[in-house]
């Protein structure tokens, strides 16, 4: 809609784009970017990544899954785990590609648990990592599967987990994840991941505008500043924020976004509820 007017190739706050050079190397992304590889690249068994809704959870694990992408890591990604045990551990080893057994009835645990079994026993010949990523993890306590995904974790390969299990959620994760003793103590890694600084806002938007073809600041530098007043250094609210003020200063013939065409945008965000 405002691509010509701004001049740029893409659109810069996609929240949906795949696009590599659209991420943005905060310190705190980047410090848990680096225990997450950690962890997968050195066989341990789970690993948790806790923070916010909006903070850039998603998109710091599709990251690490671009990145694990080049190691051979093979991934499970579960997105909308609120599912029986029996029905996520069937759904876990359809996606892991884990090899049919006619030992135990069809649709069990036990089946999807020898299913995996098999397949930790394949990758211990093939030295073929996995990871597991359970996103929205924090869900998991209340449909009782939380302890169910304990199992995977118990599968070796070699001196090395079989696979790598990450839970993904919300801050609650980690307190319902210390009420499973068995489960806590096999999280080799916890990170937690905050809001961007006022600079490190200032700084996304302008690597987002960079990475979609801007070649000048479409925002002032108070605009910056009040951004993050607005937004409290979350992801998914810059973005929100961001893309509505470029619609309104495309509408208004704006030479560039400033506070008063950010404030007007929050103000009818706040009035609808968003």
């Amino acid at each position: 809609m405002y691509l010509d007017y701004w001049q740029l190739a893409a659109m810069p706050f996609d929240p949906g784009s795949a696009d590599g050079a659209f991420y943005f190397p905060g310190e705190a992304h980047e410090g848990a970017l680096s225990k997450l590889l950690y962890a997968v690249r050195q066989g341990r068994a789970a690993a948790a990544l806790a923070g916010p809704s909006g903070v850039g959870k998603t998109l710091l694990v599709n990251r690490l899954a671009a990145a694990l992408e080049a190691d051979g890591v093979r991934l499970a990604h579960v997105v909308f785990p609120e599912m029986s045990s029996r029905d996520l551990l069937a759904y876990l080893a359809e996606r892991l590609g884990a090899p049919a057994v006619s030992t135990s009835p069809t649709g069990t645990i036990e089946e999807s648990v020898r299913r995996l079994e098999a397949l930790a026993k394949a990758n211990a010949g093939s030295g073929e990592r996995q990871l597991v990523v359970i996103d929205e993890a924090h869900l998991l306590e209340d449909c009782g599967a939380l302890e169910t995904l304990r199992l995977i974790t118990n599968f070796r390969s070699g001196s090395s987990a079989a696979f790598t299990l990450l839970l993904v959620g919300q801050m609650g994760l980690l307190s319902a994840v210390s009420r499973k003793p068995t489960l806590d103590e096999r999280l080799d890694v916890k990170t937690l991941l905050r809001a961007f600084t006022a600079d490190e806002t200032a700084a996304y938007v302008r690597h987002r505008l960079t990475a979609a073809g801007a070649t000048r600041d479409l925002f002032s530098a108070e605009a910056l500043r009040q951004l993050h007043v607005l937004t409290g250094g979350y992801a998914r609210r810059i973005d929100r924020l961001c893309d509505l003020a470029l619609v309104v200063g495309f509408a208004e013939q704006k030479p560039q976004v400033g506070p008063v065409e950010l404030n007007a945008v929050h103000r009818e965000l706040v009035a609808v509820g968003t």
